[in-house]
């Protein structure tokens, strides 16, 4: 199955793994949501990423890990992981919008804060770029807040070029909007 540019034949993404040296790029497992619903605490989280709920309960939690990401991956519009270092839930990642942006699929990552330092970010979206390059996509892209420079550094860590700013691209909580840095990976970067 073509989705996009990206050749899914033979993919399992229901199921699909993606290894680095140091990491387990995952599906979401029931005894994950303490770990999710733990780390969803940090205001840092909350404050990048506008779909985490604040306060982020138990039960956005279980439905983040028994519902919607492992719906995208039923679906084939993304590949939502668990990211695991040595056996430990340390942040969550994927490629969303499979088959769904001109832009090509989009790279995205949180880490919970006691993982932070480690690279652990930086390695998971480059294997996730890896991935979808590597299953036919003409590219992959990757937005940050332009105030997150913590986040635009792991895309420049992880192989992305900035290609621009998109102006008023994200929307906040208090209904106002923000510019966000646009990234990519081409295949051969």
């Amino acid at each position: 199955m073509d989705v996009g540019g990206m050749d899914l034949s033979g993919i399992d993404l229901t199921t699909e793994v993606v290894r680095t040296d140091r990491l387990v790029l995952r599906p979401f497992r029931e005894d994950d949501v303490d770990a999710v619903l733990a780390a969803c605490q940090s205001p840092d989280i909350a404050r990048w990423i506008a779909a985490v709920s604040v306060p982020y309960t138990r039960a956005d939690a279980a439905g983040w890990v028994t519902g919607e990401a492992p719906a995208m991956r039923r679906e084939g519009t993304g590949l939502t992981v668990a990211i695991e270092a040595d056996g430990r839930f340390v942040g969550s990642g994927g490629v969303h919008r499979i088959g769904q942006h001109p832009m090509g699929p989009e790279v995205g990552y949180w880490i919970a804060p006691e993982a932070r330092g480690n690279g652990y970010a930086a390695e998971a979206a480059h294997a996730l770029a890896e991935w979808a390059i590597g299953l036919g996509a003409h590219r992959v892209y990757l937005v940050a807040d332009v105030l997150n420079t913590g986040s635009q550094a792991v895309a420049r860590r992880a192989g992305f070029t900035q290609e621009g700013v998109l102006r008023s691209y994200l929307a906040y909580r208090d209904g106002s909007r923000g510019d966000a840095a646009v990234f990519s990976r081409l295949p051969g970067d």
